[in-house]
C-alpha cells in the first residue's frame, strides 16, 4: 500500500469537461497523474462509487464546504477519485454542483486504486473492484499525509480532517 513519502503512481485518469479550455476538449480528457501533481499541493480523496449514499451525502459536500479553507491553507487543487467512467463522474459533478471546485477524476479501470494498493473488493455486492475510501495530502507528487478508512467507515477521510492536516503542515 502507498505510504507517506511515496510518489503518486504513473497512471492516467480521465476527467469529463463540459467546456473547452486550458488545452482540454469537451468530453473525457486524459489526466497524467504525475504531470498534473507536479509542483502542486493537492487534496486527494477517493470514494467507492459516484452517487453512493455516504459519498454523495457526506464526502463530496464536506470537501465543497472546506474548499475555501483548503485553498487558504495552500492547497492548489482538490481531486475526487472513483472507479467510475468519466461520463458518470461528469454527471456526478453536475449533481453535486462541484462547479470547478473539485476535479472529479475517473479511475475507470482501477489503475490508480491498484497501483496504490487501495482497492476495495465489492464483487459480492455486485459492484466489482472499487477504490477504498481515503484521503491524502500530496505535495509535488509525493504523499504527505494518508488517511485510510476501515471498511464501511467514514471517520478520517473527510474534508475537515484533511484541512486540519493541511493547516498544520
Amino acid at each position: 500500500m502507498i505510504k507517506v513519502g511515496d510518489s503518486l503512481p504513473a497512471v492516467t485518469l480521465s476527467e469529463y469537461s463540459e467546456v473547452e479550455g486550458s488545452g482540454c476538449s469537451i468530453g473525457p480528457n486524459p489526466v497524467d497523474v504525475q504531470k498534473a501533481a507536479a509542483g502542486k499541493t493537492i487534496a486527494v480523496f477517493a470514494v467507492p462509487g459516484a452517487f453512493t449514499p455516504t459519498c454523495s451525502a457526506k464526502h463530496v459536500p464536506g470537501y465543497l464546504q472546506n474548499h475555501d479553507a483548503l485553498k487558504a491553507a495552500g492547497v492548489d487543487e482538490i481531486w475526487c477519485l472513483s472507479v467510475n467512467d468519466p461520463f458518470v463522474m461528469g454527471a456526478w459533478a453536475r449533481d453535486q454542483k462541484t462547479g470547478g471546485k473539485l476535479r472529479m477524476l475517473a479511475d475507470g479501470d482501477a489503475a490508480f486504486a491498484k497501483a496504490t494498493g487501495l482497492t476495495l473488493d465489492l464483487n459480492g455486492k455486485g459492484l466489482g473492484l472499487r477504490s477504498n475510501r481515503y484521503s491524502m495530502l500530496v505535495r509535488d507528487g509525493k504523499v504527505a499525509t494518508l488517511n485510510v478508512e476501515a471498511p464501511g467507515k467514514f471517520e478520517v477521510s473527510d474534508g475537515a480532517t484533511l484541512l486540519a492536516q493541511a493547516q498544520s503542515a
